[in-house]
């Protein structure tokens, strides 16, 4: 369980991401060729590598890039909550990794400090801190695992904790939503959209103001599973 103090201590993130190229045929002779090895591993007949690719390949850090970071921290002043949200969005991956490093340095960088987000622990970590090393930038202490014992990372994993130990399925951030009458984050597009949008219709600002609303939804849920009343409209600020 954790209190209202210790939330405070916590950064909320979500990150979006995207196929490296538009298509396929975007992609240099042996990135097509390494995607083929890797499409068959998916022993599915009904898709081609050329399709596998448009629909899969953003989930990879190895074929995929990020477009949007977005986090989310709570004060709290006299008695008075305020939940802030910034995103880190750009075609430019390696700035936008920058800007979000710098602000875990700068202001979420002690031991009392964790990261939270629904999966972080299979997704939004790994993918973040592989390709920092991709783009040769240095990963922060806060996402560095190395010689880290698995219980002493600073991670808050809202999937994990809804398991309860259980290892057998998952279960999506718009599921734990609904069952909590929280607000759905996805009443505009879904995780599987945003490559469309982002490739085809070039909006970065509407896949920023999704992946926000995830953010707003993970802290929401760790609300409700630590029995604190929800966040209202009045008590949330969308920083530029």
């Amino acid at each position: 369980m954790y209190t209202i103090s210790e939330i405070q201590n916590i950064v909320f993130i979500d990150i979006e991401t995207v196929p490296l190229a538009k298509s396929f045929s975007d992609l240099d002779k042996t990135y097509q060729k390494l995607w083929e090895d890797k499409h068959q591993t998916f022993r599915d007949e009904n898709t081609t590598a050329t399709s596998s690719f448009e629909s899969r390949a953003g989930i990879y850090a190895e074929f995929g890039k990020i477009i949007c970071i977005s986090i989310g921290y709570l004060n709290v002043l006299k008695y008075r909550r305020n939940f802030r949200i910034k995103s880190f969005a750009s075609d430019d991956e390696k700035e936008l990794l920058k800007q979000f490093a710098a602000i875990l340095k700068k202001n979420f960088n002690t031991k009392k400090h964790n990261l939270c987000g629904h999966n972080i622990k299979e997704f939004d970590i790994p993918y973040i801190c592989r390709r920092m090393l991709v783009n040769g930038l240095e990963i922060p202490k806060i996402l560095d695992v190395g010689g880290v014992k698995p219980w002493e990372t600073q991670y808050i994993d809202t999937l994990q904790l809804w398991k309860f130990g259980d290892y057998k399925s998952y279960t999506s951030l718009k599921l734990l939503a609904h069952i909590f009458n929280i607000d759905t984050p996805k009443d505009d597009i879904e995780g599987k959209d945003v490559a469309r949008v982002y490739w085809q219709e070039n909006d970065l600002n509407r896949i920023s103001t999704y992946c926000q609303k995830d953010v707003l939804t993970t802290a929401q849920l760790l609300f409700k599973f630590n029995q604190i009343p929800l966040l209202q409209e009045n008590e949330v600020t969308f920083l530029k």
